[in-house]
């Protein structure tokens, strides 16, 4: 089960560069259901992404070099290339004494900042153990709007966006 939450961002944190980065290049070869291939930096995935916003069943399936470059003949729209920053976050709900499972006392924000043509679009997502604390999640103050539910900020989506 994959639970998460979106976000678009007021501005970067300062020294990006010093969290750890991957390069991800992703298609899409079904978008309902998702059917994702991803290579990130020599690692390659399929994945299949069930019905849902938040939270979905999400089912990862190990590639060779040479299938993911099958596959990527195959992909419907956009090839999607982002840089992708790990950047460790104590969980606000937890330091303010909010009941929050053990795998939530720290969450890891995946800040993505997308390559041509989606460029300039920088977002950042943050997965949880369970809905209720992805639920009661207090953003970082130079996290902007809260894009979970808007679909045009899905990768899914962004990946048959027609661009002039």
């Amino acid at each position: 089960m994959e639970i998460e939450r979106k976000f678009t961002l007021k501005s970067l944190p300062e020294n990006l560069e010093q969290y750890p980065c991957h390069h991800i290049e992703q298609g899409y070869l079904n978008i309902n259901p998702v059917v994702r291939i991803r290579k990130q930096d020599e690692t390659y995935i399929l994945t299949y992404k069930g019905k849902g916003m938040m939270a979905r069943e999400e089912y990862n399936l190990a590639l060779t070099k040479e299938a993911y470059y099958h596959l990527r003949e195959k992909i419907d729209g956009n090839l999607i290339s982002k840089k992708r920053y790990l950047i460790p976050l104590k969980n606000p709900q937890f330091e303010k004494g909010f009941p929050a499972p053990p795998e939530d006392y720290t969450l890891t924000i995946e800040l993505d900042v997308f390559d041509p043509p989606f460029a300039p679009l920088v977002m950042a997502e943050v997965e949880f153990g369970s809905t209720d604390s992805a639920e009661g999640f207090i953003p970082p103050d130079w996290f902007d709007k809260d894009v979970t539910y808007e679909k045009e900020y899905h990768n899914s989506t962004l990946s048959v966006k027609q661009f002039e």
